[in-house]
């Protein structure tokens, strides 16, 4: 017998749910005009001859609502750590003192919101075809098990419906995140 088919639906949901909190940590990296240290989970430095997360060579905090602060631990690292946050657009120059580098993030336009929404929006239509697809690849492995006469044709239907249950719950979910991220573009 292939897979049971309470397997194929767990790992349908526990994939769906990883797709979900990708994408809710793809959004908690957007800029929405407040300072937030997830801004800079993506920048890596040179360090030691290794690229390393900008977090494991500095503390991030918010010391104003929006200024990112950069404390660099290591002094020998500052001039590398400094030279990658010049490489992003934050709209200002990071200023340096000593071992403390601070991003002051300029007021976003009504534009540049306008923007980050359609951008928000069209992630989330990303990740729901993504869901889609992990439906679409439950589906065909459990009516493979149907074909191979491991369950009923009633049995099919009673799976294909929690199958789009799971779907339409976590595209709910993805609908919920973009919703509330738009709202918190749009809020001034």
């Amino acid at each position: 017998m292939s897979e049971s088919i309470d397997d194929i639906l767990s790992e349908t949901e526990m994939e769906m749910d990883e797709k979900v909190f990708k994408f809710k940590k793809d959004l908690s990296g957007l800029r929405t005009g407040r300072a937030n240290p997830q801004l800079l989970d993506n920048v890596h430095v040179e360090y030691y001859g290794a690229r390393t997360p900008l977090k494991q060579v500095a503390a991030i905090s918010v010391p104003e609502p929006r200024t990112l602060e950069v404390r660099v631990w290591d002094a020998n690292a500052v001039n590398e750590v400094e030279s990658e946050l010049r490489k992003i657009d934050f709209g200002s120059s990071p200023s340096r003192n000593g071992a403390i580098i601070r991003i002051n993030l300029p007021p976003m336009t009504e534009d540049q919101r306008k923007k980050m929404v359609k951008i928000v929006y069209s992630m989330a239509e990303d990740f729901r075809v993504s869901i889609r697809n992990l439906r679409r690849e439950a589906l065909e492995k459990i009516k493979k098990s149907q074909k191979a006469g491991e369950i009923t044709e009633d049995d099919l239907k009673t799976y294909e419906t929690k199958v789009q249950k799971l779907t339409d719950a976590y595209i709910g979910n993805i609908d919920a995140a973009a919703g509330t991220k738009e709202k918190e573009l749009l809020t001034v």
